[in-house]
């Protein structure tokens, strides 16, 4: 028999993770820890209380387990601001091809994407910048990495005949809906194993199929995250439904145009925590030692003259451009995915 979503994944062993105390959430809060180790490995400071973003960002974006201080209080953030030197001026932005996503070198994932129709046709990019970043200053600082001459260049996006290219064009307009990113841990899903929806054995239960714009519904677990009128919508609520967290599970279960789907719902969960681990950042508040995530996500779309042209010009539910970014290493990373069959290379 299957444990549910958490117990599983507290199994897993992590390099330089804590072990925890007894109990299905409670060893699982511990499995991004290891977010810790990899940002001392690559030079970053994981100490300070974590960045809500304030009203600013909307209710939901903050971190649940209350506010952290502000700016100001927080020495290792606002150091960086002072030692920019560049006041007001215009944000700068630097490709940083070197950085690599280990969930989009995982073998294993790659199977995966392909199977779901979504291997060739959704990448991971990483960005650089040079001043603090301010949650209440969103709107100027999307539009300056959109236009920066670096970005510009070398951000990715699919052609309308499938082939890899870049942004190349004046951005006059960017849409941006701020995605509250506050989960830390896997039981998030557990209730799926509750109502119906998955098995003990990890099996996903099956239904009679239905259509929902052109996807292919044929499993109670489409239909939860699909259908409002499913019996077990309001499983999720909507703040639930808004996070990153759910937000990546959903992409992965729908897939591409010509995706096969899972009859068990590990791979979905495996896939989501491979993907969230590596895209988002966190820290440990040092007089409560509780982590927690500081990354702001943004999912964005952007036009030019003639339109809609990022992530693409069509919009598709599938479709996206997820900006995630870490404010104490003053990281931009973009996810991007364009709806479509797979393609082979990337």
């Amino acid at each position: 028999m299957a444990a549910p979503a958490s117990a599983c994944w507290a199994s897993l062993s992590f390099p330089g993770a804590e072990t925890g105390r007894e109990g299905r959430g409670e060893k699982v809060g511990f499995e991004l820890r290891d977010f810790v180790s990899k940002q001392r490995r690559e030079g970053g400071q994981p100490s300070r209380p974590a960045l809500t973003g304030g009203g600013t960002l909307g209710s939901g974006a903050g971190l649940r387990a209350g506010a952290a201080p502000s700016p100001r209080q927080r020495p290792g953030c606002g150091k960086m601001s002072a030692e920019g030197g560049r006041g007001a001026g215009q944000v700068v932005f630097r490709a940083l091809p070197q950085k690599t996503f280990s969930c989009l070198q995982d073998r294993d994932i790659a199977d995966r994407l392909l199977k779901w129709s979504m291997q060739g046709r959704i990448t991971a990019q990483a960005f650089s910048f040079d001043q603090q970043f301010k949650p209440y200053q969103k709107d100027e600082f999307l539009m300056a990495f959109f236009n920066d001459q670096s970005v510009n260049s070398s951000l990715k996006l699919l052609s309308a005949s499938g082939q890899w290219t870049t942004l190349g064009s004046k951005v006059t307009k960017i849409e941006a809906t701020v995605v509250p990113c506050t989960q830390i841990s896997m039981s998030f899903f557990d209730r799926l194993y509750s109502e119906g929806i998955v098995r003990e054995t990890g099996t996903i239960v099956k239904c009679y199929d239905d259509y929902h714009d052109d996807i292919l519904i044929s499993d109670e677990l489409r239909k939860v995250l699909l259908l409002e009128d499913s019996d077990h919508y309001d499983l999720f609520t909507q703040l639930d439904r808004e996070e990153f967290l759910f937000c990546l599970f959903k992409h992965f279960c729908i897939g591409g145009t010509l995706c096969q789907y899972e009859d068990v719902v590990d791979p979905y969960l495996e896939t989501t925590k491979a993907f969230y681990k590596d895209l988002v950042s966190v820290q440990k508040n040092p007089e409560t030692r509780e982590i927690h995530i500081i990354s702001t996500v943004f999912r964005v779309s952007a036009y030019d003259a003639n339109g809609l042209c990022y992530p693409s010009s069509k919009s598709h539910q599938q479709t996206f451009a997820y900006l995630i970014v870490d404010p104490c290493k003053r990281h931009v990373n973009i996810l991007y995915h364009c709806f479509g069959g797979s393609l082979f290379t990337n």
